[in-house]
């Protein structure tokens, strides 16, 4: 028991660790706190998030200047992996491999409680596994998944569904994650300074309008939330994001990428404890 008159100084970290207000289960809490406190995170991430937005402003207006346009998602795939192989920490890639399997969770979930046919496949349980389009997929299912809502009916349908009938939350399991760890790797950077240097090869490898799909599918959270707020009846899911009826050109990706991951762990946890709850 934590007496609040105790003249002591806790550490942001300590803070962190319990805040009430953070639903994400304590195993990955930890492993966040944890690639929070890489060195990289304080000393890298500062610079190389200004290096990163510079070169893909540039990036981005020399390719929709240019009158070729070009693609080269083989190329990303083969940059990606072999950049978090080498230079990102084990844990960090589990937490990036992890984002795929909740995402594509929180979708299943929306998708089968709606009472809709089809699921989401894109799993990856191995570092090998984010290849092969893997990136590119996981913002398509998102898209793919929210027009199948929409066109199958509003919010409030998929809530008299959601209301009427017991919920299925049986697809929320989270399978063991390979990171590989005995890689030998030459530094080991946290997420957020890794995801503003894989932005740039990304920008240089999409053609302009996938990029810009690929940036506004974090816009979708807003979207995604709400219907999970439908079909569960809790209004939870409502208080974290604003409504994305817009298109950002100058968006700082890699934050909104990492704030996006963050949404879906609580998300994800959200709907585990509702699967607790649940009769």
């Amino acid at each position: 028991m934590f007496d609040v008159s105790e003249a002591v100084e806790p550490s942001l970290w300590d803070a962190m660790s319990v805040d009430p207000a953070t639903s994400i289960d304590l195993a990955t809490l930890r492993l966040i706190i944890r690639d929070q406190q890489r060195a990289s995170r304080s000393f890298l991430y500062p610079w190389v998030r200004i290096l990163s937005r510079v070169a893909v402003v540039a990036i981005t207006v020399a390719k929709r200047v240019l009158p070729i346009k070009f693609s080269a998602h083989a190329t990303m795939d083969r940059l990606c992996l072999w950049f978090l192989r080498h230079f990102v920490a084990p844990d960090s890639v589990g937490l990036l491999i992890r984002h795929f399997i909740v995402e594509t969770n929180l979708l299943n979930f929306c998708l089968r409680n709606a009472g809709l046919p089809g699921e989401v496949e894109l799993r990856p349980t191995r570092l090998a596994e984010l290849g092969n389009r893997a990136v590119i997929e996981h913002d398509l299912n998102v898209y793919r998944a929210l027009i199948a809502l929409g066109r199958a009916g509003s919010p409030s349908r998929a809530d008299k569904i959601g209301r009427a009938a017991h919920l299925d939350f049986g697809m929320l399991s989270v399978p063991d994650i390979d990171p590989e760890p005995q890689a030998r790797r030459l530094l080991r950077l946290d997420i957020q300074t890794a995801l503003c240097l894989m932005n740039m090869p990304f920008a240089f490898c999409l053609t302009p309008d996938e990029y810009r799909r690929a940036v506004h599918s974090l816009r979708l959270d807003a979207s995604l939330l709400t219907v999970l707020a439908a079909i569960t009846g809790d209004g939870a899911f409502l208080g974290w994001r604003p409504p994305a009826v817009r298109v950002d050109s100058n968006v700082d990706v890699p934050a909104a990428v990492y704030e996006h991951a963050l949404l879906c762990e609580f998300a994800h946890a959200r709907l585990r404890r509702l699967a607790v709850l649940s009769p």
